[in-house]
């Protein structure tokens, strides 16, 4: 056998290995590549049972008083830390339970006849996101408080559980440092910060799977 047939004999056999191959992969089950699930989760706050409780410290005794909430629908990418949405508190709820007291706070203070919502527009989380399961974490973004947005860090205490979150915060709010007026009189002096406390439940729409 000459050198070009030996040639063509080997291209021959190449090339007839290589359809074969083909044809045998061509009708082996086609399986799709797996799907990985999607990393980001809603959060929505049900106002039913979430609170915002106050307290602003005065120099002859403390007032405590309580927000009602509106509405809240956050979306998370526990892997990123990315967030966004709002949580939207009804400034026309401010309540201490003092008809005198509460008439000057909406009036003079919050005017909340004109501003009548503050909301919190969260932008990251710091901090490592459980998937299921308690974890604290630092969440950053701004508050629109009487017509202005400022820029804040609360620190929170949250846990996923099955469909369900609850969150729990402390922090503090430097109002008139934040341009409301001060409600302080010649007979009464009220701290430059009035202190806030959540307790916020809600659902996932998307839960965390471990």
């Amino acid at each position: 056998m000459t050198n070009v047939l030996r040639r063509r004999l080997a291209r021959f056999v190449s090339t007839a290995m290589v359809a074969s191959i083909a044809l045998m992969l061509s009708v082996l089950p086609q399986h799709a590549s797996p799907q990985k699930p999607p990393s980001e989760i809603v959060l929505e706050l049900d106002p039913t049972q979430s609170k915002v409780n106050w307290t602003l410290g005065a120099s002859l005794h403390t007032v405590r008083g309580t927000f009602g909430l509106k509405k809240g629908t956050l979306r998370l990418d526990p892997a990123s830390g990315i967030i966004s949405g709002e949580f939207v508190v009804d400034a026309t709820t401010g309540n201490s339970g003092d008809d005198s007291r509460d008439k000057k706070m909406h009036k003079d203070v919050l005017e909340s006849g004109r501003y009548t919502e503050i909301v919190f527009h969260p932008d990251r989380v710091v901090g490592t996101i459980a998937p299921q399961g308690k974890f604290g974490v630092q969440v950053h973004g701004l508050m629109d408080l009487h017509g202005s947005a400022h820029e804040i860090t609360v620190p929170i205490e949250a846990e996923f559980a099955g469909n369900q979150w609850t969150c729990n915060a402390k922090f503090s709010v430097p109002f008139i440092d934040w341009g409301l007026k001060n409600p302080s009189s010649f007979f009464l002096k009220v701290e430059h910060t009035v202190q806030i406390e959540l307790e916020l439940k809600g659902h996932l729409q998307s839960p965390v799977r471990p």
